[in-house]
């Protein structure tokens, strides 16, 4: 749930908690939130936007609730950025957006295959991805009956091993789509494995499959009106990659798809997740912190107790091993993460009080926690992290 924008950058000001409260919950979500900065998405979709020649379009993926970040904000913001293709996963999450009243074109890159599902992707304007023939005969003969075209995009499996129709045998199925009633060939795509790996040389497979199989599909005498392969990692290491339409995810909300990555765009984290002390204690050398009693103080210990927890997206896994922002310090989480609650040594922290914010994703002062932070202690992957923060987090939009 969104909450109203902030208009400034500190959020324990009075302004910007009114700001925060505003969201129906009569101020009961002040302990933890997650910010995210319009602005900064707006930066990354234009700086990625210069990596393009001007006739490529960018596509932002919102799937997953935009990563997390809001679907529906996100996807405003993107559009008016300069993105012209939205795309999501599930029918829901396409319908969601047309509510909004947003009109842009919408990918749903998801397979589908029933009736039902046919005719909620014609009533909302949907666009689906067919994957195989059988799909493109359902898809074509639900729409007969209800007398309506509708644009498809045909995949091709060119190494990925997930959807699609393999790309050997590319030029019998866009042929069966091109032809069947009903059915408007809007593109043809695939999607690659290994775009944010140091070595190419997968990538460069992939492609030179994909580009056999278009070739191929020319020859029939099919001209495909639209091609797309380029993921953010692709579209960021490699303009031959970049088509007619680049499908943009993570490099949207401002983080690479890996660190070699870097160097190729300016990009801004959209994301951070602050929380608030609920209160402050000093216990003796000896004592045991929470469940299991994982950490025990080797000192007197000054301890702080954040509204925040795994039941909120916190891992556990992170319990002892992660670091948050106290007025723009590092300071130590110590015991096993609970279901709403952490703790922490604020021993060196002095006259730290009941409502203050914590930082734990974001910048605060000089420095800052990202979600590859997280993703590289708990040997995973920055999507996951940002997927993962729960909606009794409201999403405040924010503008630094």
């Amino acid at each position: 749930m969104w909450s109203g924008e902030q208009t400034t950058a500190e959020s324990t000001t009075k302004q910007s908690r009114q700001t925060l409260l505003g969201d129906g919950y009569g101020g009961l979500c002040q302990r933890a939130w997650v910010e995210i900065d319009l602005a900064a998405l707006t930066h990354n979709v234009k700086q990625l936007k210069k990596l393009l020649s001007p006739h490529t379009e960018l596509m932002a993926v919102v799937k997953a609730d935009a990563y997390g970040h809001g679907a529906v904000a996100v996807s405003q913001t993107a559009l008016q950025a300069g993105a012209s293709w939205l795309g999501v996963a599930t029918i829901p999450e396409g319908i969601e957006l047309r509510e909004a009243g947003i009109e842009a074109p919408i990918l749903l890159l998801g397979a589908t295959h029933t009736a039902q599902q046919v005719k909620a992707i014609a009533q909302w304007h949907l666009q689906p991805t067919i994957c195989t023939a059988k799909q493109a005969l359902i898809f074509s003969e639900v729409l007969a009956g209800l007398n309506q075209s509708l644009p498809v995009h045909a995949k091709l499996d060119t190494g990925m091993s997930r959807l699609g129709t393999p790309w050997q045998e590319a030029t019998e199925f866009v042929q069966l789509v091109n032809r069947l009633p009903n059915l408007k060939l809007a593109s043809i795509y695939s999607h690659l494995a290994t775009a944010d790996s140091p070595d190419p040389t997968v990538m460069r497979e992939q492609h030179q499959r994909f580009k056999q199989a278009i070739e191929q599909i020319k020859i029939a005498g099919i001209n495909p009106p639209r091609l797309h392969l380029a993921n953010s990692a692709a579209a960021l290491v490699d303009s031959d990659l970049h088509y007619d339409l680049v499908r943009v995810g993570l490099a949207t909300y401002g983080l690479y798809p890996a660190p070699h990555l870097q160097s190729s765009s300016n990009l801004k984290p959209a994301m951070q997740v602050k929380a608030r002390v609920t209160q402050v204690k000093t216990i003796e050398a000896g004592t045991g912190v929470s469940y299991g009693y994982q950490f025990i103080a080797q000192r007197p210990t000054q301890i702080a107790v954040i509204g925040i927890g795994y039941a909120d997206g916190i891992p556990r896994n992170l319990s002892n091993k992660m670091q948050v922002l106290v007025r723009g310090r590092f300071v130590g989480q110590v015991g096993a993460v609970t279901m709403d609650q952490l703790m922490l040594d604020v021993t060196d922290i002095p006259d730290l009080e009941v409502g203050e914010v914590v930082t734990l994703l974001g910048k605060d002062g000089e420095n800052q926690i990202s979600a590859d932070d997280w993703a590289t202690t708990l040997g995973t992957i920055s999507w996951e992290i940002l997927c993962g923060f729960k909606h009794r987090l409201p999403r405040v939009a924010v503008h630094y």
